[in-house]
């Protein structure tokens, strides 16, 4: 086979076979095809896309270039949850405790965050003493104990996609449905769960800035989770404002400890509700009226906390930090944004928020940056919301950076107010 033969396939729209497909990914992975072949096929495929039937071969070549997990040891249906990335999304720290107590398994493997903030991991770091590193015998055990851990992800998953990855970051080619499913459905068919539960963002603070773009995506993670034997479920939800009133790390879990406790409701709660009910449904324990009662139930109940905690504990974090906020690193800087005139607020663009959130240290910039844990935003007003001149919006929390005037200048300009209330997007948009 030859490697320009197949990027001419690829210009030419031509259906790549599967051998084709290994070779290439595997020839990739073992360091005989070099970087500047694969660059041009890559810019091929986003030029001229994918067949369904070739990102799913795709798929699976990218899941058996590394480890697959066997998750027999488990006592029960596994569910797993992933999310396209949003900002303050913490839905995972609240869902796998909620899921637990309602009797489904929920193994979790995450990832840092590069830009705004900090991944999954991240957060459950700013935990004190929180391990995410931990050996695949403990990961199960402490699944069957409790119904939920999450860890990082082990170095042996799917190697072909972090060379992938790293590739398309730097020319350009990240921006291509059938690169993005197989990237996301390779690492999820690699971790071995038996349903899958995919919240696919849409909006000014996802990456699929369009609902249509967004529903192709769903479509095509869900057909290629099913032909690999997966129960499959996408939900296309709303990231046109931050998801909750915290954005950075040790605030998002304060956050997942307020709704976990049932102190806090709204826009957060309830799509946490709707993404519990889904996952429960699909391990198998009612309709989806009746999950979404167990949900609510493990919440007031206070069964879901317990788990949270018990999770924590058993991942070496200290469960105080759940009923004792002053144990997080506290932030020694902050900075209030004011409303400089009265009215709606009609759109807050995520993404700036986002970057607002950078600049206070809460993310990383390069690959090895630190993160401030105590970084990041809380909003006190969200669309729809009618405040005064001189309201506080939002305020800014740093230990990392005391001159908040670049973060403060983005935040302001991500706030819109007018004189008349904005149309509100529900959270849940589409469920495929």
């Amino acid at each position: 086979m030859n490697v320009c033969d197949i990027i001419f396939k690829t210009k030419r729209h031509e259906k790549l076979k599967e051998e084709e497909i290994k070779w290439l990914i595997d020839g990739y992975v073992e360091g005989s095809i070099p970087d500047y072949q694969i660059s041009a096929w890559l810019m091929a495929v986003c030029f001229s896309s994918l067949t369904e039937e070739e990102t799913v071969i795709l798929t699976k070549v990218m899941r058996d270039s590394g480890d697959v997990l066997d998750l027999g040891g488990i006592n029960g249906v596994t569910v797993d949850k992933h999310s396209t990335g949003g900002i303050g999304d913490k839905t995972s720290l609240i869902i796998a405790p909620v899921c637990a107590a309602c009797g489904i398994y929920v193994p979790k493997m995450s990832g840092r965050g590069l830009g705004f903030t900090g991944g999954t991991i991240d957060k459950l770091e700013s935990i004190p003493g929180f391990q995410v590193n931990i050996d695949f015998d403990r990961y199960i055990d402490i699944i069957n104990k409790n119904g939920a851990a999450i860890i990082a992800q082990s170095g042996q998953l799917v190697p072909a996609d972090k060379k992938l990855y790293a590739l398309r970051d730097v020319t350009a080619t990240v921006d291509s449905i059938p690169l993005i499913c197989s990237s996301i459905m390779s690492k999820k068919l690699a971790t071995g769960a038996d349903c899958i539960l995919l919240d696919v963002k849409t909006g000014s603070g996802a990456f699929m800035k369009n609902t249509d773009d967004a529903r192709k995506l769903a479509e095509l993670m869900v057909k290629t989770g099913e032909s690999a034997g997966k129960k499959c479920r996408a939900m296309i939800t709303d990231m046109n404002e931050p998801l909750g009133n915290a954005v950075g790390n040790s605030l998002e879990v304060i956050e997942a400890c307020e709704i976990l406790s049932g102190k806090e409701k709204g826009r957060l709660y309830e799509l946490c509700m709707e993404l519990a009910a889904n996952m429960l449904e699909l391990g198998g324990k009612g309709n989806i009226e009746e999950c979404r009662k167990l949900a609510v139930n493990a919440i007031d109940s206070g069964c879901a906390m317990e788990r949270f905690q018990k999770m924590i504990e058993a991942q070496e974090g200290d469960p105080e930090v759940t009923e004792n906020y002053s144990l997080f690193d506290k932030p020694l800087y902050k900075y209030e944004i004011k409303a400089d005139k009265s009215g709606y607020i009609s759109d807050i663009n995520s993404e700036a928020v986002g970057m607002a959130a950078l600049m206070t240290g809460a993310g990383r910039q390069n690959k090895g940056g630190k993160i401030d844990s105590s970084a990041g935003i809380i909003l006190n007003s969200h669309r729809g919301d009618y405040i005064h001149n001189g309201d506080v919006i939002m305020t800014l929390y740093s230990s990392s950076v005391s001159d908040f005037s670049e973060a403060a200048e983005k935040a302001s300009d991500s706030v819109e107010i007018s004189g008349n209330m904005p149309e509100v997007q529900p959270a849940v948009m589409e469920i495929i």
